[in-house]
């Protein structure tokens, strides 16, 4: 894999870590996104798959 494709997908599974990490606090205080439980939810597991998809792009590459 090139270095940019590699650099793309951290840069990918680093957004959705602090995605996800937002929504976790959103979830507990309610403060960046106004506590919205539904899409909280809906974007933890958008983040999940898409850490997990970054994850198995490095492991399989490598």
């Amino acid at each position: 894999m090139s270095s940019t494709a590699l650099n793309v997908v951290y840069a990918s599974m680093g957004v959705a870590g602090l995605i996800g990490l937002c929504c976790i606090l959103d979830l507990v205080s309610g403060a960046p996104f106004g506590g919205q439980t539904m899409y909280d939810i809906l974007f933890l597991i958008a983040a999940g798959i898409t850490g997990y998809m970054g994850y198995d792009c490095i492991k399989e590459n490598r």
